[in-house]
């Protein structure tokens, strides 16, 4: 049967599974071992949002297993020039073995996983990111050594794709998670009913102050995600007061982690001091979501 990686409830049964095998593949090729386990697939690339880190690791990370992408942008497909999703979906489950879609559009990214006839990965749209918040709780759990019972605080846009992800795949994973977010901001109904049903302790507030008190992780994004620019002086001013700065950081726990997906904006949603501070693992978020894309693309392979 096909399998999609469209929502975090898409893993919900085998989140640790993926996250473990991301690690141990990590491992393994680091250690010059062969992880050619996906050779003489085609990965096909459609972008309708530019994006450096999904790109780069997809790309790369098909090279790793055995096979090969291809890049195709707006511009390079007759989707761009009016052919149906249903069409384009059809036409590239002839061609390739998987296809990544990074879409402005949900509804877009559902309608093309409906009538492929192959696996389709989100690589982001205006609702979930799930390969990046995969790629979080898998840093987490390589800097924490587990992921249950652990305090995840994120601040920022809470109506975002990340946002979204996050509580999904933190509630899935057993962690109580917080969103700080203006109420203006604040996260799709759905998304907060779903992770109610895991069990997990989940706030919604606006309150910045002492937010962070025995966190374990804390985690923001841009403020201004693509798309968004139009609204972007409203948005600076509505999220005054919502930087992670060096005053959040040391009111949570002393081994607390800072997350950010990049591209980062210094002195909007956080400072260059935390960022790049003693407990920022920004550069190993970036570097695992080549990992974390492996260990799904293998699993939804199978």
């Amino acid at each position: 049967m096909k399998r999609n990686l469209i929502s975090m409830l898409d893993v919900k049964e085998d989140l640790d599974k993926i996250i473990n095998l991301a690690i141990d593949l990590k491992s393994k090729s680091k250690k010059g071992e062969n992880i050619e386990l996906l050779k003489g697939k085609t990965l096909g690339m459609i972008f309708e949002k530019s994006s450096t880190r999904t790109r780069v690791s997809f790309e790369t990370g098909m090279t790793k297993l055995g096979g090969h992408a291809i890049f195709l942008s707006k511009n390079d497909l007759q989707l761009g020039r009016g052919e149906t999703i249903e069409d384009t979906a059809k036409v590239l489950s002839r061609y390739v073995d998987i296809i990544m879609y990074r879409a402005f559009s949900n509804a877009a990214m559902k309608e093309l996983a409906e009538h492929s006839t192959i696996p389709v990965i989100s690589g982001l749209d205006d609702k979930e990111h799930p390969c990046q918040v995969i790629t979080d709780l898998m840093t987490i759990k390589e800097h924490k050594g587990k992921l249950k019972g652990l305090n995840f605080v994120y601040i920022g846009d809470g109506g975002n794709n990340m946002s979204h992800s996050y509580l999904l795949g933190c509630a899935i994973a057993g962690m109580d998670i917080k969103i700080v977010t203006p109420k203006d901001y604040w996260p799709d109904e759905f998304y907060i009913k779903e992770a109610n049903k895991f069990g997990v302790k989940v706030e919604i507030t606006d309150i910045v102050n002492d937010s962070t008190k025995n966190s374990d992780i804390i985690a923001t994004d841009t403020w201004i995600s693509m798309g968004d620019e139009v609204e972007k002086e409203k948005r600076i001013h509505d999220f005054q007061g919502y930087t992670v700065d060096e005053k959040l950081m040391k009111k949570a726990k002393s081994d607390s982690i800072f997350l950010h997906c990049l591209p980062a904006y210094y002195g909007y949603e956080v400072t260059k001091d935390v960022a790049h501070g003693k407990q920022s693992v920004i550069f190993d978020e970036a570097e695992n979501r080549m990992w974390a894309q492996i260990a799904i693309m293998v699993t939804i392979c199978k």
